[in-house]
């Protein structure tokens, strides 16, 4: 399924983008991340387990249990990101 990747803040740097288009078959959030840091690199350090990322899934803030469909909106956020 194709879904669309936002990152901000802290993130966003580190991957050096604010959005991307992913084809996946990851079924939740979860696997999505473990893809995600499967790419190594600036990827892998961002969302590594045990740092602190929050995730929204269609602009609403949820964990990462939560079920991914096809046109589905991901981002990623560091827990505080200022204005």
């Amino acid at each position: 399924m194709k879904i669309q990747l936002r990152y901000f803040a802290s993130i966003r740097e580190a991957v050096g983008t604010g959005s991307e288009s992913l084809d996946t078959a990851a079924g939740t959030l979860a696997v999505l991340r473990d893809e995600l840091i499967a790419r190594g690199g600036a990827y892998a350090e961002a969302l590594a387990r045990g740092r602190a990322v929050r995730v929204s899934l269609n602009q609403t803030m949820t964990d990462e249990a939560a079920a991914l469909s096809e046109g589905a909106e991901v981002a990623f956020f560091p827990p505080v990101t200022g204005g």
